[in-house]
């Protein structure tokens, strides 16, 4: 029998999925029950509401992807490997959590009230820790005022491949995390934060890895018509 825990993450993980193919103010607690499975009255053993849904999906992702992105750093040495090492954690983590990357992109400001400074109190957290490991590695040549540039840039590159990126598709995502940590590794041993940014919002870093994947898939093509 499934366990608690268990039980609520399959909700969370249903209700991201409705939320991002419906949004958050055409969803109803029905449409809800119908995506999880669950009956009106099981939900609200897990979960106030609606809003409260909301506020979990929310609340997990961040502490979750918080956490791994610690664990990750641990054994890395040098900031340009904790750099890279973030990179990898955040975009392995949200390719297999794509609805909910989706909803904690469009559903930002849905909630209200306590509900709203908790998930903004935990973003903080998690980009505060970004900024930190941006100063390590540019040392004292780059202002506060750079390196927010370069950690919202570097965020809008990681959490905008849910509009782009398949993950069934032939770049695999260790491969498609690998890519992307490369591409900030080339400026980051410059210690170049603006370069970085630039970098990253530039059209080519997309149409890299869009082209990887249709790259792969000829190949795939091709391996399989060879096949008698």
């Amino acid at each position: 029998m499934p366990s608690y825990d268990d039980r609520k993450d399959h909700l969370l993980h249903a209700a991201a999925r409705v939320f991002a193919e419906q949004g958050y103010d055409r969803t109803s607690m029905r449409d809800l029950a119908r995506a999880s499975g669950m009956s009106l009255a099981g939900m609200y053993y897990y979960v106030k509401g609606k809003e409260d849904l909301l506020l979990q999906i929310q609340k997990s992702c961040f502490e979750r992807v918080y956490e791994g992105a610690r664990a990750a750093l641990a054994p890395e040495a040098s900031a340009e490997g904790r750099l890279a090492a973030f990179i990898r954690h955040h975009v392995t983590f949200f390719v297999s959590h794509m609805d909910e990357m989706k909803v904690l992109a469009h559903e930002a400001e849905s909630l209200t009230g306590g509900a709203l400074e908790e998930v903004r109190r935990l973003k903080r957290q998690y980009v505060d820790y970004l900024i930190g490991l941006l100063g390590a590695l540019d040392g004292r040549s780059a202002d506060s005022a750079q390196r927010h540039v370069a950690a919202f840039t570097l965020f809008g590159m990681m959490n905008w491949i849910y509009t782009w990126y398949r993950p069934d598709g032939p770049l695999a995502p260790a491969e498609l995390a690998d890519r992307m940590a490369s591409y900030e590794a080339r400026s980051a041993s410059a210690g170049d934060l603006p370069k970085l940014a630039t970098l990253l919002v530039s059209r080519r870093f997309r149409t890299d890895c869009v082209e990887r994947q249709r790259e792969a898939a000829h190949r795939l093509r091709c391996d399989q018509a060879l096949k008698w």
